[in-house]
């Protein structure tokens, strides 16, 4: 598996289903969570928790909740937007 860091941020390649137990957490970096973007295809990025403190994200939190509830099989969200929004989004929240 292969991890590309990013400042603030880690993106990591994954196949939709790869991820089925809980052993998967181990990978997530303490005070950080995973997020599946994507729209045919999921891409998962490792996030600090302070970006949860941040308005744009909590509006993609509650789009997330709204689509698909917080039961997710793969054990992180799934943001329902494409890959280029979500990496605008980290830039913006970097940048304040």
């Amino acid at each position: 598996m292969v991890i590309h860091k990013f400042p603030k941020i880690m993106f990591n390649k994954l196949a939709i289903g790869r991820c089925q137990s809980s052993s998967c957490v181990i990978d997530v970096p303490k005070g950080h969570f995973s997020v599946y973007v994507g729209e045919n295809s999921l891409k998962r990025f490792i996030v600090p928790l302070a970006y949860l403190k941040h308005p744009s994200f909590q509006t993609l939190l509650n789009m997330s909740e709204e689509e698909f509830g917080y039961a997710h099989p793969m054990g992180g969200f799934i943001f329902p937007c494409r890959e280029d929004t979500f990496n605008q989004l980290v830039e913006n929240i970097q940048l304040t």
